[in-house]
């Protein structure tokens, strides 16, 4: 190699070796330390000893681990569908032209902005059982006045409805699809007397299809790592362990139980389900899913 070229990769070397030493420092140090603290006994205070799979064969006896794995599953089988609906529809009616579109767009996205600990505060408020704007709304309609923090039947709910606010981000992201739909093939199917709903249904939707699929594997890794809101607002998962979700057992275990072996198995058997899940959102969407040129 010359040497300006010796010295040109020097020098891009240098430049990156930021990034690389960010990189091995806060990501593939803790990713390895993690995967052999999984099998040792280890409590961060003392050092690690090697206990094989105990830690594995301790969770699978764990009655509280089951609960929370159920919780997190119940909560992300609705949050995760509905989620993507609202979400998808708000795009699409965002993206109509009409009269205060940028003011509907900025209302949209600005309460996904808000930090998630104000946020949980805010709705403990809106969801008093007594005084909050959610059930002073249904009582006027006439539904009653479900008590969504103190009942286990109406405690996911609860943050199933929460989640609904935070869909700015996915908003934005299914508008930026939506523009880049080719109005010569919605102006084509409309020459065919096609109707809005068609035209949605045949052109709109197989065309943003990727986006759908990148909002949908965004939102399992979402949904299953919900911790924030319910940790604030259910300390402990009240009332009942209905809210006891798998993030929250982890950091208990973690920082409180100082568990911090049994904590990285807990992290490895997420990073599996999520990556089982995510295979399988792939594969199951191979047919549906239409790419630009193929």
């Amino acid at each position: 190699m010359s040497s300006p070229r010796k010295s040109e990769s020097r020098a891009g070397l240098l430049f990156a070796s930021p990034w690389f030493l960010g990189f091995l420092v806060f990501l593939a140090y803790p990713l390895l330390a993690s995967i052999y603290y999984s099998f040792c006994d280890y409590s961060v205070l003392k050092a690690p000893v090697w206990v094989g799979l105990s830690n594995y064969r301790e969770l699978w006896r764990d009655d509280v681990f089951w609960i929370t794995l159920k919780n997190t599953g119940v909560y992300a089988l609705f949050a995760l569908p509905l989620g993507v609906v609202v979400s998808l529809a708000l795009a699409l009616m965002l993206n109509a032209k009409v009269r205060g579109l940028a003011f509907y767009r900025t209302a949209i996205y600005i309460p996904s902005l808000v930090p998630l600990v104000s946020l949980a505060v805010l709705w403990l408020w809106m969801f008093n059982g007594e005084y909050g704007l959610v059930n002073v709304g249904l009582k006027h309609l006439g539904l009653g006045s479900p008590p969504w923090l103190s009942d286990p039947a109406w405690s996911k709910p609860a943050l199933v409805v929460m989640s609904l606010w935070g869909l700015g981000n996915a908003v934005v992201i299914y508008l930026a699809g939506l523009q880049d739909v080719p109005q010569e093939m919605l102006e084509a199917a409309e020459l065919d007397g096609a109707r809005s709903w068609d035209k949605t249904r045949h052109v709109t939707l197989p065309m943003i299809s990727p986006v759908i699929l990148f909002n949908v594997i965004m939102g399992i890794i979402g949904t299953l790592q919900i911790f924030t809101v319910p940790y604030v607002m259910f300390p402990g998962g009240v009332p009942a362990r209905s809210t006891y979700f798998y993030a929250m057992y982890l950091f208990d275990n973690a920082f409180r139980f100082h568990k911090m072996g049994y904590a990285c198995a807990m992290g490895w058997i997420m990073f599996l389900i999520i990556f089982v899940l995510t295979m399988v959102s792939l594969r199951a969407s191979e047919k549906s899913v239409h790419y630009g040129g193929s």
